[in-house]
């Protein structure tokens, strides 16, 4: 027969454990978790159920860059269109300014030539009126899916990257700011006809691929050859030939730069003389620098600077990744790469996978090692090795938490404070109690990118795959608790924030962190209670919790848990007996619902009404049933609900006679 009651208290922290054997993690980490998803080890203590996000901007990422009307006075179902240099598709919405109603590509219907920036295209349905020249064609939907290929959080702004564009946006549509300035260029010249154009007033070369227009004139123009500048004059070669000929002095805009075959775009924040900048590097053209109002592109750069992976600011000068090449400008210089005056490189060693300032030296990761480069100028710069035979396997996963670097390895999650006292060994992954977790999340995702959560002390990797849906897509947080090493970080699991690329900041004292992949959208980690209007699925499994003795039966009576509820909360609670055996009957789940106004206070209310106040429940308490050598507690909820805590749970049991 059973005993007198007992009660078993569980505070819940450690965060989750998959390395142990069940009984080991029952017995000496009751309070960690073998599953906690969408919960995160809160630095408040306990187990949070995370935020949800919205969208940043509920305007679709232009994905063409700034498409306009190539001439005016068309009409019909024919729409041709300058400045566009991606293909469209059949399938595909848009509209055109200052022309009612939305248009949609039909079949078989897109004409594309992207070395002169232009499509015709066959709308299903007539135009309403004929659009002027220049006039913003809008995309509203497109058939397939592009990449969003770099976000950065800025000030009071979003950057974003998508196929051979880079917009900016505060949340109420995107601004084109791939658009060169190169002074304040005019016609050089009256009666001019033809492929070419004689301007003036240029302070830098127009390049090959940049679009423009011409006050007074129709069509806009493509350059089909890079320019050559004297004394801010030079002859461009344009496609199509000039459709009138321009007054002379008259104004020519331009409309955008080529970024063509863009890949991963990376942003780096710095300020070299005073003015807060942006550093831009993708893989494929030359880099440009953006101050929030000029672009700017670094096309005179030496060749082992454009197609840049990689950029940082260290010692007030920029360093450019690519290859196994390190290049540096001159101090206190953005965009001068004289040797004579301070700028130089450096051969690495190794393809570079990400660079990082962290203590007075720029961390250089490569795929097999990482080196340290010390010094202040070209005169004694010298890069000494942390680790010859462990890498980084993303340079999007480096992100400074907690006094320390954390980033990607072959081997999972590493810190650099541990890497470098402990050299290649495996010790110094601080990932070791999530290793499967980890090493299934490494083998299962295609790409990865990270963000930090600064005021949760938190760092979050994110997995994508595109053949990966929204639901199942995989992430992994970590907590810290310590200021260095690994002992002190707590791990759990996401599931549903589907992310390519991603990056935090903080705007003034809001921190604000992005994300995006390849629906569309720009989305807000850290703003409402749902993704995007889904439902945020949880789950926090205890251990298998043996309670004193694994070799004696106990019949469980009572459950109380302890919350800190946001608002009002539903989940429901199981109770997986022997390890979840199979041949063991489970108990059928328990449902909890959180309600404002379940507590009263004398005095604030009216005599006969059903509630004298309104009070969240912090407490639940319920009977529960089962018997069992072991036992684990199963949270779970899938809904809308604000955030909540789960903090402790003591259950009441009686033991039976050992037999």
């Amino acid at each position: 027969m059973a005993d007198r009651w007992q009660t078993y208290p569980v505070e819940f922290r450690g965060g989750l454990v998959t390395n142990l054997s069940p009984l080991q993690q029952g017995a000496n980490a009751p309070g960690s978790a073998r599953i906690l998803r969408n919960f995160e080890p809160s630095v408040e203590g306990g187990y949070r159920r995370i935020e949800g996000y919205d969208k940043y901007d509920s305007n679709l990422i232009p994905p063409y860059g700034s498409p306009v009307v190539h001439g005016s006075g068309q009409s019909g179902t024919t729409l041709i269109i300058g400045n566009i240099d991606t293909t469209p598709e059949a399938g595909d919405t848009l509209t055109v300014a200052g022309v009612s109603g939305t248009y949609t590509i039909a079949s078989s219907g897109v004409t594309f030539d992207g070395t002169n920036n232009r499509a015709t295209l066959t709308l299903t349905t007539s135009l309403a009126s004929s659009p002027a020249n220049a006039a913003e064609v809008t995309f509203t939907s497109t058939t397939s899916n592009y990449l969003a290929l770099g976000v950065a959080s800025w000030e009071d702004t979003a950057l974003v990257a998508k196929n051979d564009n880079i917009f900016s946006t505060s949340g109420t549509g995107y601004t084109h700011i791939n658009v060169p300035n190169y002074g304040t260029p005019l016609v050089n010249g009256g009666s001019q006809t033809g492929t070419s154009l004689d301007i003036d007033g240029l302070t830098s070369a127009p390049q090959a691929g940049d679009v423009f227009k011409i006050a007074g004139v129709n069509l806009v123009y493509t350059v089909t050859a890079d320019a050559t500048v004297t004394s801010g004059a030079t002859t461009l070669a344009i496609n199509p030939a000039l459709d009138s000929s321009p007054a002379d002095d008259a104004v020519i805009t331009f409309l955008s730069t080529t970024r063509d075959g863009a890949a991963r775009t990376r942003f780096a924040k710095y300020n070299l003389t005073g003015t807060e900048k942006i550093a831009i590097v993708d893989g494929a053209n030359a880099p440009a620098l953006y101050d929030g109002s000029t672009f700017t592109v670094l096309n005179s750069a030496p060749a082992d600077v454009v197609s840049a992976t990689h950029v940082t600011e260290f010692k007030k000068a920029l360093f450019f990744g690519k290859g196994t090449i390190l290049t540096f400008t001159e101090p206190y210089t953005d965009d001068s790469f004289s040797v004579a005056n301070g700028s130089g490189n450096i051969n690495v060693g190794g393809v570079i996978t990400g660079l990082v300032v962290f203590r007075q030296q720029l961390i250089v990761f490569t795929e097999r090692n990482i080196q340290q480069l010390q010094g202040n100028t070209v005169a004694d710069f010298t890069l000494q090795p942390i680790t010859k035979d462990i890498g980084c396997i993303e340079g999007d996963t480096i992100q400074e938490i907690g006094g320390d670097i954390i980033f990607l390895g072959p081997d999972g999650l590493r810190l650099l404070s541990a890497t470098e006292r402990i050299g290649d060994f495996g010790l110094a992954a601080v990932s070791k109690p999530i290793q499967k977790n980890i090493t299934d999340f490494i083998a299962a995702n295609t790409s990865y990118t990270s963000t930090v959560i600064r005021e949760k002390s938190q760092y979050r990797l994110l997995g994508y795959n595109n053949n990966i849906t929204q639901e199942n897509a995989q992430g992994i947080i970590a907590t810290q608790f310590a200021e260095q090493g690994g002992a002190g970080t707590g791990f759990a699991e996401t599931r549903g924030i589907r992310a390519y690329v991603s990056d935090s900041n903080y705007n003034d004292t809001t921190e604000v962190v992005l994300f995006a992949n390849n629906d569309g959208y720009l989305y807000q980690m850290e703003s409402g209670n749902s993704f995007d209007g889904s439902t945020i699925k949880t789950t926090f499994a205890t251990p298998h919790l043996p309670i004193q003795d694994p070799r004696i039966r106990k019949t469980f009576y009572k459950l109380f848990l302890y919350t800190d509820p946001q608002g009002s909360v539903n989940f429901d609670v199981s109770l997986k007996l022997d390890f979840n055996g199979q041949d063991v009957i489970q108990p059928q789940p328990i449902s909890f619902a959180n309600t404002a106004g379940v507590v009263g206070f004398y005095g604030t209310g009216t005599y006969g009404t059903t509630s004298y106040g309104s009070k969240l429940q912090k407490l639940f308490e319920a009977q529960v049933i089962g018997s069992g050598f072991a036992v684990s507690f199963q949270f779970e909820s899938d809904n809308s609900d604000p955030p909540f805590s789960l903090d402790a749970l003591t259950v009441e049991y009686g033991i039976h006679d050992r037999r």
